[in-house]
């Protein structure tokens, strides 16, 4: 997510930080935390599936792909 993503949501949620910047970085920071766990659980349920159901390069690749989002 970007960080004009992620002040977008923060108002959606009506999460207030006002003009306090320490404030507004805690709030990315969280942010960019969550997205890290969720993007990690997908790419291990590829590895899963990869590892235990069929083992398909397409699978293998989606689980890197989705990793490689947090290196954006």
């Amino acid at each position: 997510m970007t960080k004009e993503e992620i002040i977008e949501r923060a108002r959606k949620a009506k999460l207030s930080y006002g003009s306090d910047l320490h404030v507004l970085r805690s709030v990315i920071t969280f942010a960019k935390l969550v997205a890290e766990k969720e993007r990690e659980e997908c790419a291990e349920l590829c590895d899963y599936v990869y590892n235990n159901i069929v083992a398909d390069d397409h699978i293998k690749n989606m689980a890197f792909k989705i990793r490689a989002r947090g290196q954006e």
